[in-house]
């Protein structure tokens, strides 16, 4: 059992890996890195992500329980946006994409993929998703905010 739980997350990682990649490729020009040490834009986004992102993702960013064990319908639980989940591997246009679009099968999510991530667009602006993103990257320590700041410079090259 321990084995197979194992597969299953090697080939999430492969999976979502290569999405990012894919992502990098097909995506246009996205914002510059989102710095939390803004304060105005991290308490903005605080407020914004307690009543848009808490309710799935948790009030301290903790996520959904067993949030790598798919549930009986296929989908994957709301997974946490702390440093103990993968957000922090995605650059800030990524982040912004799948905010205010979902995860879209072939672009932002492996093809085919079905999520229960619903897409903002319609109800918050480009500014408060990046506020949004601030607050989550607030709670980050530096090696990994650091990490997060050369994946997103190096996407923008």
């Amino acid at each position: 059992m321990a084995r197979k739980k194992l597969v299953f997350e090697v080939v999430g990682a492969v999976i979502i890996g290569a999405a990012a990649i894919l992502y990098s490729v097909i995506r246009g020009s996205g914002p510059a890195f989102i710095d939390p040490a803004d304060q105005t834009l991290m308490m903005q986004g605080t407020a914004i992500y307690a009543n848009n992102c808490a309710a799935c993702h948790g009030g301290s960013l903790q996520g959904q329980p067993n949030w790598r064990d798919r549930m009986p319908n296929g989908r994957l639980p709301a997974p946490p946006h702390d440093k103990t989940g993968h957000t922090w591997h995605h650059p800030d246009a990524m982040l912004v994409d799948m905010v205010k679009n979902g995860l879209v099968p072939g672009k932002t999510a492996p093809p085919g993929y079905v999520s229960d991530m619903p897409a903002y667009r319609d109800i918050l602006s480009d500014q408060e998703i990046i506020a949004v993103l601030a607050y989550i990257k607030s709670s980050w320590p530096p090696k990994v905010l650091e990490a997060q700041k050369e994946v997103t410079l190096q996407r923008q090259n």
